[in-house]
C-alpha cells in the first residue's frame, strides 16, 4: 500500500466510529441526480393540468394587451373604456339596421306553414295583420296570398314545400313583366321570415299593390320569347 493510502487509512481509523470520509459528488452529477427526483410524480400531483395552465397564460395575454391598450389610448383606462362603449353602441347600431344575421340561406324555408287556405282567406289574414299594426304577419300573409292566388288560377303548380324564390321564378314564366316585383316580394318575404328583419308599412303596400295587380294581369300562356 502506498504511503497516501496508509494516511487515509490511518486519518479514517481515527474518526468517531471508525466511519468513513465522507465522498466529494462532482457538481453536474449532483444537478443530474436532483432533476431525476423531482422529475417523479409524487412531486407533482398537485401541479396544474394543463386546461389550467392553457387559462392563465390566456388571462396573462389578455392583461398585457389590456394594460397595453391603456398605456396607448389617451386617457388611459378610462378612454379604453369610451372607446369600447362606442364600439358596442355601432355594433347595436349594425344589428337594428341590417337585423339578426341569417341562420341560412334566403328563401331556404317554405312558403306555406299551414294546409292549404285560399288567397281570399290569406288576404283577410294579411288585412287584419295590418289593421293591427303587426307588418310582419301582414307581409308573410300577403306574398301567400299573391302565390295561392296564381295557384287558383293555375298559372303555378301547387306543390308543397315551395319557397317563396321558387314560386317567384316559377310566375315569371308567364308573368315576365313583373319579373323585378315578384322577386323583390320573395325577398321581402324571407327577410321578415327568416332573416330576422320587420315588416313595415311601405312593404305591405308593396306586396299589396302586386297581388292586385296580378289579379288583373293577362299572363303570356306560352312562355317568353326566345
Amino acid at each position: 500500500m502506498s504511503t497516501g493510502g496508509l494516511i487515509v487509512t490511518a486519518a479514517a481509523a481515527l474518526l468517531p466510529g471508525g466511519e468513513a470520509p465522507p465522498l466529494t459528488t462532482p457538481r453536474d452529477a449532483a444537478r443530474e441526480a436532483a432533476e431525476r427526483e423531482l422529475a417523479k410524480r409524487a412531486y407533482h400531483q398537485n401541479d396544474p393540468g394543463l386546461l389550467e395552465k392553457a387559462l392563465d397564460r390566456f388571462w396573462e395575454w389578455l392583461g398585457d394587451l389590456f394594460d397595453g391598450a391603456a398605456r396607448a389610448t389617451p386617457g388611459g383606462g378610462f378612454g379604453l373604456l369610451a372607446v369600447a362603449a362606442l364600439a358596442a353602441l355601432a355594433v347595436a347600431a349594425l344589428w337594428w339596421r341590417l337585423g339578426s344575421p341569417r341562420r341560412g340561406p334566403a328563401g331556404a324555408g317554405t312558403l306555406f306553414d299551414e294546409g292549404p287556405r285560399s288567397a281570399a282567406d290569406h288576404r283577410t289574414a294579411a288585412d287584419a295583420h295590418a289593421a293591427a299594426g303587426r307588418w310582419t304577419e301582414a307581409v308573410q300573409e300577403r306574398m301567400r296570398a299573391v302565390v295561392r292566388s296564381l295557384e287558383e288560377r293555375t298559372l303555378l303548380d301547387p306543390r308543397p314545400g315551395r319557397t317563396a324564390d321558387e314560386a317567384a321564378a316559377e310566375a315569371a314564366v308567364s308573368l315576365p313583366d313583373h319579373t323585378a316585383e315578384l322577386r323583390a316580394a320573395a325577398r321581402a318575404f324571407d327577410d321578415v321570415t327568416y332573416g330576422g328583419r320587420t315588416g313595415d308599412p311601405d312593404t305591405y303596400a308593396r306586396l299589396r299593390t302586386l297581388d292586385l295587380t296580378l289579379a288583373r294581369t293577362k299572363p303570356l300562356l306560352t312562355g317568353p320569347q326566345p
